[in-house]
């Protein structure tokens, strides 16, 4: 099993974020979307330094408009993050590396993940 984000959509968004045993953040992408291509390699880099401790999804918002709308996903970049099943955390639109990060490590820290680093 490699650890990059796994793709989701609507039909098996449920499965793989809303019933994952860890928290999972979720990158909602277009492929048009500037930010988003910049982010990809760093959300790549942040799914294989918190394997086993956080799961990330990626969506392509171009391909699952129900999915978005049904979110409340209305700009791209988004990020949510779900523990247990909810949101717990939303960063849209001018989203910062460390942003991410600091989202991530409070909810490692929280669930007991030891200091909630994100660093391999």
């Amino acid at each position: 099993m490699d650890n990059l984000p796994v793709e989701v959509g609507l039909d098996n968004f449920d499965e793989e974020v809303l019933a994952a045993r860890e928290p999972v953040l979720v990158d909602f992408w277009g492929p048009s979307c500037v930010p988003c291509l910049a982010l990809m390699p760093f959300v790549a880099e942040l799914s294989q330094s918190c394997r086993g401790r956080l799961k990330v999804a990626k969506v392509d918002a171009s391909h699952n408009r129900r999915l978005c709308i049904n979110l409340k996903v209305m700009s791209l970049p988004t990020f949510l993050l779900f523990v247990g099943g909810q949101e717990v955390n939303r960063l849209t639109g001018d989203v910062k590396k460390q942003a991410i990060i600091d989202s991530v490590r409070s909810i490692l820290v929280s669930e007991g993940g030891g200091n909630g680093s994100t660093e391999g």
